[in-house]
């Protein structure tokens, strides 16, 4: 093979869900591989709620976003098919920032050698963004004791699971918010949270009420939309906030409104956005303190695997439909 696909972002998003016509598929020719670099073929593509932000022309946002005509950016796992680096050999199972095509050419910058003995996917469902995000955001962030409440949004997506499973793991108390019944049994009853809201269909408040009488001491926001009024009446005193994602908000226009700042000041609330390229020096630190709680079988997970290259564009919008089912993959 001297050719290999990939697909290009031409046009920036309109508000509302992904069209195809803001990209192009491509197909490229197999680079040379010089001094210092080498040729990885991937074989599994995630993709993240992040992609939106990536896509828009924000130029004031915590990463450039992806230049118009070239490959759009993504995390992805893979093989070591060629190299002149150094560090990296023919067979080195890798993963970092690949972009939607089916081969990468890189000098090492971003990629990280695979060392666990376990599945691409379950690579990408924990090891890879959503794991480091989650231990960033819990633990560095979100400074979590042990009897303490937690409510995590989107706790059925690859944060927010991980999120939960890393704060019983450590003695919280752990509520769930989803948007299914199937997915509040599956992190009930399968991923052992203490209890699960649905937001689509429950009353808020009254759930709140009963799941956390106790107030909340800690809330990790993965994706916005109503929810965050209700949490923030229940907040207790010095209680801290960790902000990840507002997927409510991406394919909107105008973002909703946010809660009152009034309750911030009466207890002492302690509010913190953050994003994982700013601890990409991290990663070998995050690892060390993640892998532990994988191999005592801490933490579940489950991926939504599409299948083909092509796949990523309209796999983009599960994320505003919710009909995904776990951490969101693509299959080279």
């Amino acid at each position: 093979m001297t050719t290999y696909k990939a697909i290009n972002l031409v046009k920036r998003p309109n508000p509302g869900p992904v069209s195809s016509d803001i990209f192009e598929i491509v197909e490229k020719t197999l680079p040379t591989v010089n001094d210092g670099q080498f040729l990885i073929k991937q074989t599994h593509m995630s993709l993240d709620p992040a992609m939106f932000g990536w896509m828009s022309p924000d130029t004031e946002s915590y990463i450039p976003p992806v230049e118009l005509n070239t490959v759009m950016r993504s995390s992805g796992v893979g093989e070591v098919v060629e190299s002149n680096h150094p560090d990296f050999a023919k067979g080195d199972r890798v993963m970092g920032m690949m972009g939607w095509q089916e081969y990468a050419l890189s000098d090492g910058q971003g990629i990280n050698k695979v060392q666990a003995d376990v599945p691409d996917e379950m690579v990408l469902s924990v090891f890879a963004l959503p794991g480091l995000t989650a231990t960033q955001g819990l633990f560095n962030v979100g400074e979590p004791k042990p009897g303490e409440t937690l409510v995590v949004t989107g706790a059925a997506g690859s944060v927010g699971s991980i999120v939960g499973q890393l704060a019983k793991a450590d003695g919280l108390k752990v509520i769930g918010v989803v948007g299914s019944d199937e997915k509040a049994d599956w992190i009930v009853s399968e991923l052992g949270f203490d209890g699960a809201i649905n937001y689509k269909t429950d009353d808020l408040n009254a759930k709140l009420n009963e799941l956390t009488p106790d107030g909340i001491d800690l809330y990790f926001e993965n994706t916005g939309g109503p929810i965050q009024h209700h949490v923030m009446q229940h907040m207790n005193a010095h209680g801290r906030i960790v902000v990840c994602g507002m997927i409510a908000d991406y394919d909107k226009a105008e973002p909703a409104p946010g809660p009152s700042w009034i309750p911030i000041i009466k207890k002492r609330l302690k509010i913190q956005g953050f994003t994982m390229p700013d601890h990409f020096h991290q990663v070998p630190s995050l690892l060390k303190k993640l892998t532990p709680y994988v191999m005592n079988g801490k933490i579940r997970y489950r991926a939504h695997t599409l299948e083909g290259l092509e796949s990523a564009i309209e796999g983009l919008n599960l994320f505003f439909s919710g009909e995904n089912k776990g951490k969101l993959l693509v299959k080279l």
